[in-house]
């Protein structure tokens, strides 16, 4: 990219103006996307994603605030951290190893 910014903010006073005077804000005032080019889908794989294991499991109430205090991705992180604790007893000979999932 050209490094040029691509957000732009508008109050709703001046969107409600802007729809008045019939100016579109849609994605025609939008910035061109660079292309990607051909070599680089020429290159290009498909990957499919790994499954996920769904499991009902009983976490501490303080735990789970703590993680969903932290935003959005609560359970994606609950997971690395486990992976993490998973990963380290690996190496240190205390389990046996994980496939690692993407």
């Amino acid at each position: 990219m050209n490094g040029k910014s691509t957000i732009v903010r508008h109050s709703l006073s001046e969107i409600k103006a802007k729809r008045e005077r019939g100016q579109d804000m849609t994605h025609a005032d939008a910035p061109e996307a660079e292309s990607l080019g051909a070599v680089f889908w020429s290159k290009a794989r498909v990957v499919m994603p790994t499954g996920k294991t769904s499991v009902h499991l009983r976490v501490d109430s303080d735990v789970v605030e703590w993680f969903r205090a932290r935003g959005k991705g609560h359970l994606t992180r609950m997971n690395a951290v486990l992976r993490a604790y998973v990963e380290a007893q690996t190496t240190s000979g205390g389990a046996s190893g994980l496939r690692r999932r993407g």
